[in-house]
Order: structure tokens, then sequence, then C-alpha cells
């Protein structure tokens, strides 16, 4: 089955067919780095990070690049605020976000221009533009002139007389048309020295928009394969990126538009320029929520949304991500106790295990396995479907936990039936891993925490003791009262063992 990809530039799903066959380039739009990341800022990372894997499997060579945006009006009023150099706000909020990205798995970016380092790219296209007519200088600003674009406003499907409420105005700014916008901005003489680059038209910097058609075309060229960002950036920002760069360069910018719906917390929207959200924004910053939730969970809550749908944050969705998780976690320590291994060890998945050498029911079952294998495939072609891929994820742990209570794998040692199992097992492993998941058993608990640990296990010890001697209902308490706690007992075959729970 081919790929499939959801194009915002056609609103419809197109067979994805790169420029260059067998070879996929993608540009991302990144963090303006003026303020901690939240969580909104992990969605798209998350989103392509999976998405690269993807194509890899499927065979494909990736070169994806997300852009750091250290110049821009925002981060020069931020700097001022708190009395520091622009970039030394910049460095050090780009180093909480790439600790995060690093944290949540995110480490498949091949490149990540900077635009203060790229400014040379950008006068360059500024030059041209205006060398081709489609630009012009006005007070030490240089516009770029959206009446040369016919199909100015094809990705947003909005025309340009309407475009009013998206742009923002300027003090003091000369435009041919309300909807021009600037390619470069002459520097105010309140600005710091360090953000003022000489260029033909006097001291300034580049506009937010031609930053990315910059950089996209010094790494990818065009037309690129694969341009994501969210939904709130289609308009200006995209629109403006696609009309200067196919003026300039007389090519399609990009074959393919993708756009991640936005992070809503308690169903409202995150974004910071929304002063009760900017608040409530203090505890949901990737750093904040790294101390408190696993980055599997936080990668896992947001993979769980089909990408193009707002993703809900909330307690109550991360527990029940949460719990969701834990299906998995459970599921590779019953296989750990059936194999003698761990699950994170890798070993033979189920194309390693010999069909032939099995018996009659773990042949039967390898063929289901392999089918719902087939079903995820399925769903990351649909236009990475990565929550219906972890519905199959669901269907294949049950599928597992079933085979091996079926057959009382953990009492009785069939080798061929725990071979079975356990490549079923390394199976899932690989498919989550497609995800970023299961990458390595979840982290234990911290030093400081052991006595509470060995007080626990002296409760289940003592309900056991209990149990033996027919004090059942004094067993049923200390199982309520630990769970009234969050810690979770499950009997089995071979004892109790217990977790920390919601």
């Amino acid at each position: 089955m081919a790929i499939r990809i959801y194009n915002t530039l056609t609103q419809q799903k197109e067979t994805f067919e790169p420029v260059r066959p067998g070879r996929v380039g993608i540009y991302l739009c990144g963090p303006t780095v003026y303020k901690p990341s939240h969580i909104g800022h992990a969605v798209g990372p998350v989103i392509f990070d999976t998405i690269k894997r993807y194509l890899i499997y499927r065979g494909y060579e990736v070169t994806w690049v997300v852009n750091i945006t250290d110049v821009e009006d925002k981060l020069i009023a931020e700097a001022a605020l708190r009395g520091c150099g622009v970039y030394e706000l910049a460095e050090r909020i780009t180093a909480q976000y790439l600790d995060a990205m690093d944290k949540l798995a995110v480490r498949s970016i091949d490149h990540m221009p900077k635009a203060s380092e790229h400014i040379d790219d950008i006068i360059a296209m500024c030059r041209r533009l205006i060398d081709k007519g489609a630009a012009y200088a006005s007070g030490g600003d240089v516009y770029f002139n959206i009446t040369v674009c016919p199909d100015y406003g094809k990705l947003s499907h909005r025309k340009p007389e309407d475009q009013q409420s998206g742009i923002r105005q300027l003090a003091g700014e000369q435009k041919r048309h309300p909807g021009d916008f600037a390619l470069w901005k002459a520097s105010k003489p309140d600005e710091p020295a360090e953000v003022q680059f000489d260029s033909p038209w006097g001291k300034g910097r580049p506009g937010w928009h031609i930053e990315c058609s910059a950089m996209a075309q010094r790494y990818l060229g065009t037309p690129l394969d694969i341009h994501g960002g969210g939904m709130d950036l289609i308009f200006p920002h995209h629109e403006n990126e696609i009309a200067q760069s196919e003026t300039c360069f007389d090519a399609a910018f990009a074959r393919y538009w993708m756009h991640n719906g936005l992070t809503r917390f308690n169903t409202k929207k995150i974004s910071k320029s929304d002063a009760e959200m900017a608040r409530i924004m203090e505890t949901l910053t990737l750093e904040n929520l790294l101390r408190t939730h696993t980055p599997e969970l936080l990668r896992f809550l947001i993979l769980s949304t089909h990408y193009r749908r707002p993703i809900e944050f909330s307690d109550e969705e991360l527990a029940g991500r949460r719990k969701g998780l834990e299906t998995f976690h459970r599921l590779f320590e019953r296989i750990a106790r059936v194999t003698g291994r761990s699950s994170y060890e890798r070993g033979p998945d189920l194309d390693a295990t010999d069909a032939a050498d099995l018996p009659e029911p773990a042949q039967r079952f390898r063929a289901a396995c392999l089918n719902d294998r087939d079903r995820f495939i399925e769903a990351m072609d649909d236009d990475f479907n990565t929550a219906g891929a972890i519905g199959v994820l669901f269907d294949l742990a049950t599928a597992i936990n079933r085979f091996v209570q079926d057959h009382g794998l953990e009492t009785r040692k069939d080798a061929k039936l725990v071979a079975a199992a356990s490549g079923a097992t390394q199976t899932l492993r690989l498919l989550g891993g497609l995800l970023g998941l299961f990458e390595q058993p979840p982290a234990g608990p911290q030093a400081s925490e052991g006595i509470v640990d060995d007080l626990i296990q002296l409760l289940v010890d003592v309900r056991a003791e209990a149990r033996k001697s027919k004090q059942f209902a004094l067993g049923d308490t200390i199982r309520d009262r630990l769970g009234a706690l969050g810690i979770q007992l499950e009997d089995r075959p071979d004892g109790t063992i217990w977790r920390h729970g919601d």
C-alpha cells in the first residue's frame, strides 16, 4: 500500500511521491526562543520525528530540518524586559528546548539552523525579489508585493482582500498594498546593536517569514517534499513563505503541506498571547512537565490523537493515557517472567521465528499477530494515523496476553510456545519503536523512596501470610487501603506483585 498524506494545499489525501525517488526532505517550523517551551511546542517535533522514523522504516532516506527563530520582535522585547542580551536569552531557551526534545526521544533532526546565522541568505533573497519587481524598499524596510502573486491565498484559501485580520501592522510603514508583508525591517533607535545587521537598505533585521524560506532553500532546495507546522501558521506565515519562495525561485516551494492540530488545555487553546493561558502555561512548560511525568507518557499522549486533530491536555487525559501505557508495561513484565529475560533486550521477532517449527496453536497465533502488524502499517500509511496504529498495538498486546493465559506459560515452560509469545512481544516493541515508544523500561523509584517501597512490600508479605491463614478480611483490608494510596496489587500464580498506580 502506498503512503497517502493529507495536503493542506489541495485539501485532500494524495499518494506520497517525493521529488527525488527514495529521498525525502522535511522542513518543520521550530520555536521562537523567547520564553520556555510549553507542551504545544513538543507536538510538531514528536509528530515529525515519528514520521521520519516511519519513512525510514519504509525505505526512504530522510533529511529533516527544524529552524530556530532567534531574531524576532518578541525575543527583542523579552530580552529587554529581562535585562539581558538577545542571544544570551535565545541560547538559554534553546538549550532548554533541546534538552526537552532529547528526553522526548526527538533525536532525529538533521539540521537546526538559526535565523541569525543566515542573514546573507536572507539578504540575497530580498535582492533577488527586488530585482524581479516583486519587492520594494521603503524607508529602510523591504516589503513583498502580494499583487504579483495571482494565486496568493491558495494555502489558506483566503482572498487578498480578506487578509486584513491576519496582518500585524507596523508603525510608520509605507506599503503599497495593505497585505504586503515585511521581508526586511529597518532597525529602531532603541534596539540592541546585536540584532542590527548591515544591508543594502541600512541597518536592520529580517522579517519572520523570509527566515524560514531562506533556511529551507539552503538545506533542502526547492521544491522540498514536506513542509510542516501548526495550523495556526497556515496564515500568514506559510502563505507568505509560499508567495516569496515561489516568486523568488520560479518553482513550487513544497509538494505537501502538513499541519498539526493545536494543543488545548481543558478545551481551551494554549497560546502565549492569552493572559489567563499565559499564567497556566507557567506550569505547563516542558521543563516542569518532565519533572512530574515521564517523557514516554507525554509522547504517548501526543501520538494517541491523529496529528490533524486538537490534542487535549488535562489531568484526566494524562491519567487515561498513563493507564493505557501501563497495559504495555505490564505485558513486558509478564513476558520477562515467562522468558527469564528483560523484554527490552533485543530478541528474535516474529519474522525470525520459523513458523513450520511451531505447533499449530502457535502458528495461528503468529499469523494473527502478523496480521496486526499489517494493520499497523496500513494505519501509518493512511496519513500517519498514529492513533489508529496505537489502537492496533493494544489489540496485539491483548492477543499476546490471551496466548500466555490460555497456554499457562507463566507456569508451563513450553519452549516453542514461549518463543512465539516472545517473538510477538518483540514485534510489538519494534512497531512501538517506530512511534518512539517502549525504548527502555519505565524509570524505577528514586533512591529516597526505597524505604517506602520496603514498607509496601512488607504489607504485601503480611497480606500473603493473612491469606494463607484464611484471614481474608485482613487481606482485603490491606489491599483496599493500599489501593486508596495508589498502590495496585496483582495476584499471580507465583506470588503477588505491586506497582504504583494512577
